[in-house]
Formats: structure tokens, C-alpha cells, sequence
């Protein structure tokens, strides 16, 4: 390896400059590696390398060229390199030139060159994108289990990502996601064992081609997501059956006057809520579960049933009103209730008389005090609205146990209404144990049960189960997912806003496949001891 040595450091310019020349010492030459100490003769060669202190740095060395001294050889000179210092063709130290490219794969183009200008490293952001480019991608080996999945290009174009299963990196993407060019790649990649895929029956018969002895496993998330789907238009056929779930008229808060007409407080809706959850939580107290166990299941914090749990009684944990401040307001409001009910309602009018009487506040104050007052005296009852269809839906796929007790009950009354939803609601919940058990046994005859159900669009959902039935059921009983193909999705998505979605195929490969090692790297040096 080629010594140097440093002649001087010239510090009194914007730029530190460094000048050094190379040892005399024998060199080897790149084409046929004969060392040679046969000098030709020297040239200075201007590298830059990483700021000092915020200024730049010039390195001015001073290298040798030589003579081959191997007759056979195709070069009659070279030049000689330092190691760590010099590359054949680049005017960048190997330190600044990584720093570039970490630049182009974090941030890409104009982010990079902005970067770089901070740290004293000015480059264009046509540069920056060369040198990103330049980089080699890893070597492509052979996953033992892949994911594949698409995602959005731009409007209707959309795109093919591989990962894989064991590293959870990306190995490539593509525009397109047709099955030929999944086919393709599989051939020329054998040894895959595990392919994890969502229902998509193009990739379905891409693996098919390529790879027929890889076990394809249909992702659990897209089989729970499709069926909640299904539930919501379920739900939705059946709006008419919704309104059942609107709980009676003393679940919901009383008007505030009552409230404020020093009503027991029980009627209130404070003290209502503080009693359903007291009685609900005393309810399992007694049977020896953990505080744990019981918020999971009723759907309360554990800081909440632990205050349920210590009460004596539902009174000392109900929610107190707080009492407000004084305001400019208060010392009239006896005045504003009293023309409130001899029937003078508009806000403009009473601001007016309370000026008169001496006050000084906003008009919006008294528009504000008076809202109350204006739903609830001489306006007909409050309509409480019928759950939606996604509302309904989310409550069906959610588990029993994660539930509010409000939602419980409205379904309690929706089911007793509507026993259609309430078979539904079975079925769901047995696929349900099938996917926390990873037991597909009842499969089939799930199947048969929801083809039969009488709603087409469950009827669907189970033609498209049956014709996928091998991958489906890989899917419930092995380990293997599409979880990390959903997350490399994110990080595409990610990384095409960061370049405002105009970056091409070749550099979205470049920057997901380049970003997703660097993060492994890093990862990997802040986990070492050392």
C-alpha cells in the first residue's frame, strides 16, 4: 500500500487546503498486479474531502505514474492509488463520496444537494441523482420464502414489489403487475419454497407458472379484510333494521337545566355512566381475575377499572361538574333567564338591554350563553341517529371482549330485531376462532354456511375462498404472512412523496432497495456493544 506524506496545510483561505505527495515505494499495476517502482513521472490530483470545522477541504497529492515492468502486459503505464484516499476517476475521497451517496438514497435529488450545501459538500441535484445511480444494488439471492404485493404508481399504473420473507427487505420492484413478469422472475430464480401473496389472481397463476412446487399462503389481513367488507354491505342492505339499535332516550344526557336545577344525581348522565361502569366492574371483581383481564374484556383502561375496583360505591368515582370561573356575564344571567322565559329569544336584543344594564362584554358571550337554551326550550326532542352501516360493521368484526358497553347493548337490540345480522355475526366470529386458533378444520363447512346465508355478496366471498381453498387455509394454520410486504409498501409510498412522484421506476428500485439496507445497517451498528 502507497505511504503519504503531508508537505503543508495552507488554513488561510475559505478552502483548507492539504498538500502531500505519495512514498517512493513500488506500486501495483491494475492490469496485470506486477509491482513496479519504475517512475514516469508525477501530476497533482485535487480531491475534496469532508468540511473541517464548516470550511472545505482540498487535498492537493502529488502521485506517480509508472511504468508496467511486465513485457505481456496490455498497459504500458498506470497510476499509482492510495488506499482510502484515492478511486480510479473520482475527484471525491472515498469519505466524502460515501457521505454523497448516503445524501442521494435518504433524501434524493434537490434534498441531497441541499444537505450537502449545509455540510459544506456543494452538488447539483442532476449530480446527486449520477452518483445515486452509480451505486450497485445488493446481489439478488434466492429468498427461501418471498412476498409479493403491488401498489400504486401513479393514477391507474401500478407496480409489483418483491420481499423477502426471512430478511423483511426488499429485493426488487417493477411497473406492471402482470403474471407473466412474476413468472419470469421465479424461473430465473429457483429454490423458492414460501410465496405470501394477498387474493389477487394474477399473482396466483404468476407463482403457478413460475414456481408450481412453491406453497402459496393467502395473507391473513386481506381474508379479514375482505370479509369486513362483505359485513358492511351487509349492514348496508339491512339499514332499515339499524334504527333498533338506538338505545332508550334515558341512556342519552339529559338536558343541562336539569342538570342545573339541582336534579338527583343519578338522573344525570355522569351519574348514570359512573353506576353501568361500577356494577359492570364489581361484576368480575369477585371472580378472582386480574385488573388486566377485566379491562380487556369489558374495553376499559386499566387505570379506570383499578378506580371502579377500589370504590365502595358508584358515588365517590362519578364525574363532578366543573365549576366554572365568574365572567363579565355572570352577574346577569338571573336578568338574561328571566326575558329568556317571558319570550325573548334573539341575542341580538338581550346584548342590547344588558348594555343598557351596565355590561360591557362581547355580544358572542351572550350568543354563547344562550345556545343551551335555544335547543332544548320550545324545540322538539333530540333525534338520536341510527348507527351507520360501517358503524354496525365495525362492531360485528371487533372482538366481544374489546367492545364498549354502549355498543354491546346496541347490539344486543339490533340482533334481537334483526336475526339476519345476528347469523352474520356468527359467522364472523367463527372465522374468527379459526384465525386465532390457525385451525382451518370448520372451513368448509364455514363455506358452505356463508354460501348459503342468502346475501350475495357473501355468497361471493366464498366462491373466491373456494377457488384459492389450498392458500386460504396455508394462511390460517402457518406462520407465514404478508406483513412485511405491507410495510415495504409504506416505505414505497414514502419514498415516492419524498420525491413529489416523479421518480421513475429505475430510481424508486434504486432508493427503496439502497434506503432499506442503509436502515439495517445502522440498526445493526447502534444493537453492537462495540
Amino acid at each position: 500500500m502507497t505511504g503519504v506524506t503531508v508537505i503543508s496545510i495552507d488554513t488561510t483561505g475559505p478552502v483548507v487546503i492539504v498538500r502531500a505527495r505519495t512514498c517512493d515505494e513500488p506500486a501495483r499495476c491494475k492490469g496485470c498486479g506486477v509491482t513496479s517502482d519504475w517512475m514516469h513521472s508525477r501530476y497533482v490530483r485535487q480531491l475534496a474531502d469532508r468540511a473541517i470545522g464548516g470550511r472545505p477541504v482540498r487535498i492537493e497529492l502529488s502521485v506517480r505514474r509508472l511504468y508496467c515492468e511486465n513485457p505481456a502486459c496490455v498497459k504500458v503505464t498506470f497510476a499509482e492509488q492510495v488506499s482510502g484516499l484515492t478511486v480510479r476517476y473520482q475527484r471525491r475521497t472515498p469519505l466524502l463520496q460515501n457521505l454523497v451517496e448516503t445524501a442521494g438514497v435518504l433524501l434524493a435529488g434537490r434534498g441531497g444537494a441541499r444537505l450537502l450545501g449545509l455540510l459544506n459538500a456543494p452538488l447539483s441535484r442532476t449530480s446527486v441523482l449520477f452518483q445515486l445511480m452509480r451505486v450497485s444494488l445488493p446481489a439478488i439471492a434466492t429468498p427461501r420464502v418471498l412476498g409479493v404485493d403491488d401498489f400504486a404508481l401513479y393514477a391507474d399504473v401500478y407496480g409489483t414489489l418483491l420481499v423477502d420473507g426471512d430478511t423483511r427487505l426488499p429485493i426488487t420492484l417493477w411497473e406492471g403487475r402482470d403474471a407473466a413478469a412474476l413468472a419470469t422472475w421465479l424461473r430465473e430464480h429457483p429454490g423458492v419454497e414460501v410465496v405470501c401473496r394477498d387474493g389477487s389472481l394474477t399473482y396466483r397463476q404468476g407463482i403457478t407458472d413460475g414456481a408450481p412446487a412453491a406453497l402459496q399462503v393467502s395473507d391473513r389481513f386481506h381474508l379479514w379484510q375482505g370479509l369486513s367488507r362483505r359485513v358492511q354491505d351487509v349492514a348496508a342492505a339491512h339499514r332499515s333494521c339499524l334504527a333498533a339499535a338506538v338505545l332508550p332516550p334515558i341512556e342519552h344526557e339529559v338536558p343541562e337545566r336539569a342538570a342545573e336545577a339541582g336534579a338527583p344525581l343519578e338522573t344525570t348522565r355522569a351519574g348514570r355512566h359512573a353506576k353501568r361502569l361500577f356494577e359492570a366492574v364489581h361484576e368480575h371483581t369477585g371472580t378472582g381475575r386480574s385488573i388486566s383481564a377485566i379491562a380487556r374484556e369489558l374495553g376499559l383502561n386499566r387505570r379506570t377499572v383499578h378506580k371502579y375496583a377500589r370504590a365502595t360505591s358508584w358515588q365517590e368515582v362519578v364525574r363532578r361538574p366543573r365549576l366554572r370561573p365568574p365572567t363579565a356575564l355572570s352577574p346577569y344571567l338571573d336578568h338574561l333567564r328571566q326575558r329568556w322565559d317571558e319570550g325573548e329569544h334573539s341575542a341580538k336584543i338581550l346584548h342590547q338591554e344588558l348594555v343598557a344594564k351596565g355590561y360591557r362584554g362581547h355580544y358572542q358571550r351572550v350568543k354563547v350563553a344562550v345556545a343551551p337554551w335555544r335547543e332544548t326550550d320550545g324545540m322538539p326532542a333530540a333525534q338520536y341517529r341510527a348507527p351507520s352501516p360501517l358503524q354496525v360493521a365495525r362492531w360485528i368484526i371487533i372482538p366481544p371482549e374489546r367492545r364498549h358497553l354502549d355498543a354491546q347493548e346496541q347490539l344486543r337490540l339490533l340482533f334481537a330485531h334483526c336475526p339476519e345480522l345476528a347469523h352474520v355475526h356468527e359467522l364472523v366470529r367463527e372465522f374468527a376462532t379459526m384465525l386465532d386458533q390457525q385451525d382451518a378444520t370448520a372451513l368448509p363447512s364455514w363455506l358452505n354456511r356463508l354460501a348459503t346465508c342468502g346475501h350475495p355478496t357473501l355468497a361471493g366471498l366464498a366462491k373466491g375462498i373456494r377457488e384459492d381453498q389450498d392458500a386460504v387455509v396455508h394462511g390460517i394454520t402457518t406462520p407465514y404472512s404478508s406483513g412485511m410486504n405491507e410495510g415495504r409498501v409504506t416505505d414505497v409510498k414514502l419514498q415516492k412523496r419524498i420525491m413529489a412522484g416523479r421518480a421513475g421506476v429505475p430510481l424508486l428500485r434504486q432508493r427503496v432497495v439502497l434506503i432499506a439496507y442503509l436502515r439495517r445497517r445502522c440498526t445493526n451498528q447502534a444493537a453492537s456493544p462495540w
